[in-house]
């Protein structure tokens, strides 16, 4: 297999900041807010998977994420040390960002490759600086980091006899340093000075008998907040109870003088004399379910971060009314499912496990617009009762505003304009036909109407699966009415099968993945002809959990063993099929393309190349017959948040890959586009091209297999080709091997039996 990488792809991987963001764009979730962090004039607030900043002043906000290089495991702490001008930023896997005030970014994973600590304590729960060291809270202990030479120090194990204990915050006051731990084992100290800090037995215990959640200095004071939300404040040995939350911390911090306690309920802020200078219950007009996570001051304004909402601002004296500063983006960084229609891209954030159990989770959809996201909430999609695990959208083709959610345990809801309308289940009132499961055993009444891989035929009627029935092939008329099949001639278990996402070929034919009966083949106009493709056909698992068509009517079946491949118009002659393997040479040694990869979803560009994401390994995208891959995107190697691939979609008028990831969505700007019935639109980009420029002159807007000419101005030919869908692309080259010259370029494009012809000028300056 060709492994080829561009060299554009080779410098993002070296410097994300440099070119990331002429290749990727990215869209993260900011909602959920884990911490935050200020410096003089700028608030920093962390999501689980990014980061973004805003001005105090200019009200500027700036958002940081993988497309810029920040690579983590979801982000559990942030500090800004006003000293180094640096952000740090801890993850939960124990990885530590430092993002340098030039913004290039530097990643320390001595505690991620620790051996004798279990991966599942390594997550950094707090930053505390002190005389130029970091002093990592972590659920194993303490860690050191210089932020002079960024280089880890001493590791301090806190437990009886060196035992791993978690820590949630610590802090220095009065020569001693102070750990509030959360595992029983109450507030420990040591003497700061003392040499032997990694001796477990410098660290003495000074209150026990619960879980510390905090620990502050603060003026002359040190004050600690247990599990129960009390705040106490340390006088020598004794603990005097100061102040009190409702419920347990969820942060406890000193900013621009004063200390600030947030629970998920309340926010107390002190002043300097230790008096209660403001306190937040409720924000005006939000929903009293909303979490608070953390809360800071900057200048004279408010900051707090929530759970649900992102972060708002108040200033410090009321005088203007509470505003929601958090960048747009979609509700949630776990993206289950997208689709793409020409305007719009949908997102979906519930769904089923991988044996399509559904996990009952109740969340809004989000919609990417020209102008932003639109976000709707649950409450709004629940008009017509419960609407749970949300795991695939259908678009009408005929008309983009009309959308049916799918739902692996609701059934099917129909929005207009973002707005429901009918719910159709197994009780709604007009004969759906939809079932609830028929395997279900239990005593306690239980319904689950399990809706999967909508998709529109060429008549606009939606095909869908219902699974756990004996007649799970469900039709929906343009009309209104409803239309069943069964499969019990088929499939032996129909009452414990489940389907994945449908696809419709060309011939009208539909292929459903299934959870252990492999791929099923049914067309209604051949008598309702059926064929399965299992293991006696060729599938390496029966476990399909995609399938897809390419531009040559050939199916692609993804499995969570491996590839597999067969022609589609065989359906429509033939009784039984056989599906096979692709095989490569490299390095002189036949090789399965994906052997034993576990595949998640497969989607096809305008060039007849196939991008296949995997549960674990990233994207990748390969040649049309499968024999080169051109691009393998990682975690590591791109901007991708994960390696867990949850869906793909490409937008084939521009070419840009949709990722979504269980760690956020991204898109890679890709050049392979549908092809054009004319060539009424062909364009050239860039144009002209100017010196310095070291990539490819794209060409679009072309039909199928047209045929494309690039001459001199003298009529040299310098380069020919023909395109596999709409896009082609030039390096500048005469036939791959030296740059041109500069000049006018002439560009004759031709449709494959000539009828449609179309000349173009391209001009070159070295």
């Amino acid at each position: 297999m060709k492994h080829f990488l561009p060299l554009f792809f080779l410098l993002l991987c070296l410097n994300g900041n440099a070119q990331g963001n002429q290749q990727w764009g990215s869209y993260f979730s900011y909602t959920n807010v884990v911490d935050l962090a200020q410096s003089g004039s700028r608030l920093f607030a962390a999501s689980q998977n990014a980061m973004f900043s805003q001005n105090n002043i200019s009200g500027e906000l700036k958002t940081i994420t993988s497309v810029d290089g920040l690579k983590t495991e979801t982000i559990s702490a942030i500090y800004y040390s006003a000293t180094y001008n640096k952000t740090l930023v801890g993850s939960s896997n124990g990885l530590l960002v430092i993002i340098n005030a030039n913004n290039s970014i530097v990643s320390k994973n001595a505690i991620v490759q620790e051996t004798t600590v279990v991966a599942t304590k390594k997550k950094i729960n707090h930053i505390y600086e002190y005389n130029g060291i970091a002093y990592l809270s972590t659920d194993f202990g303490i860690v050191e980091f210089n932020l002079a030479t960024l280089e880890f120090g001493d590791t301090f194990y806190l437990g009886p006899n060196g035992a791993e204990v978690a820590v949630r915050q610590a802090t220095i006051y009065n020569g001693y340093i102070y750990a509030a731990t959360y595992e029983g084992f109450g507030i420990r100290r040591a003497l700061l000075a003392n040499p032997n800090l990694n001796d477990f037995n410098q660290w003495q215990p000074q209150f026990g008998g619960t879980y510390w959640t905090g620990i502050l200095t603060y003026g002359t004071g040190l004050f600690a907040i247990d599990n129960d939300g009390t705040i106490h404040r340390v006088q020598g040995d004794n603990l005097v109870t100061f102040g009190r939350l409702p419920s347990a911390a969820t942060d406890l911090r000193e900013s621009s003088g004063f200390m600030i306690a947030t629970c998920a309920t309340k926010t107390i802020v002190y002043n300097s004399q230790f008096l209660q200078q403001l306190q937040i219950n409720a924000i005006p007009g939000e929903l009293e379910d909303i979490t608070y996570t953390c809360a800071t001051i900057v200048g004279q304004t408010f900051y707090i971060g929530t759970a649900e909402r992102g972060v708002f601002s108040v200033p410090m004296n009321f005088s203007a009314p509470f505003v929601n500063i958090t960048p747009d983006g979609p509700l949630r960084d776990n993206v289950f499912s997208i689709k793409k229609s020409r305007n719009f891209l949908w997102a979906v954030f519930g769904g089923y496990n991988t044996f399509y159990t559904p996990d009952n989770k109740r969340y809004g959809v989000s919609k990417l617009t020209n102008e932003g996201w639109k976000n709707i909430p649950y409450d709004d999609l629940a008009v017509f009762g419960p609407f749970e695990s949300i795991s695939d959208i259908s678009i009408n083709p005929n008309n983009e505003k009309e959308v049916y959610l799918n739902s692996g345990h609701s059934g099917l809801l129909k929005l207009i304009d973002n707005v429901p309308t009918t719910l159709y289940n197994n009780v709604t009132p007009n004969n759906t036909k939809l079932q609830t499961v028929q395997d279900y055993t239990g005593t306690i009444p239980y319904t689950s109407v399990r809706i999967n891989g909508g998709t529109f035929d060429r008549n606009n009627n939606l095909w869908m699966t219902n699974a756990h029935v004996e007649k799970p092939l469900k039709v929906l008329s343009p009309g209104g009415g409803w239309t069943e099949y069964s499969l019990v001639d088929v499939l032996p278990n129909l009452k414990t099968t489940s389907y994945g996402k449908m696809l419709i070929d060309r011939n009208g034919t539909k292929w459903l993945p299934t959870v252990a009966e492999g791929l099923v083949g049914f067309n209604e106009a051949l008598n309702n002809k059926f064929i399965v493709v299992n293991a006696e056909s060729g599938l390496e698992s029966t476990y399909v959990k995609c399938v897809e068509i390419d531009n040559s009517n050939r199916l692609w079946i993804g499995t969570t063993s491996g590839l597999r491949t067969l022609y589609a118009d065989r359906f429509m002659t033939e009784n039984t099929l056989e599906a096979t393997n692709i095989v490569f040479l490299e390095d002189g040694v036949p090789v399965e393309l994906m052997n034993e990869q576990s595949i998640i979803d497969i989607k096809t560009d305008g060039s007849n190349n196939k991008w296949i994401g995997t549960a674990g390994a990233g994207a990748f995208l390969v040649s049309p017959d499968g024999q080169s891959t051109l691009f393998h995107f990682t975690k590591d190697n791109s901007p991708l948040p994960s390696n867990n691939i949850n869906d793909i979609e490409i937008d084939n008028s521009t070419g840009e890959v949709y990722f979504a990831t269980d760690k956020g969505l991204v898109s890679y700007k890709g050049t392979s586009t549908e092809a054009e019935d004319d060539l009424s639109n062909v364009y050239v980009y860039p144009n002209p091209v100017r010196p310095g420029f070291e990539g490819d002159v794209k060409i679009s807007g072309l039909v199928n297999r047209a045929t494309v000419k690039i001459t001199d101005i003298e009529g040299n030919l310098v380069y020919e080709t023909t395109s596999e869908g709409g896009t082609i692309l030039w390096d500048t080259r005469a036939f791959g091997k030296y740059k041109v010259a500069s000049g006018v370029y002439m560009i004759f494009i031709s449709s494959e039996d000539a009828s449609l012809t179309k000349v173009k000028k391209v001009m070159v300056v070295r």
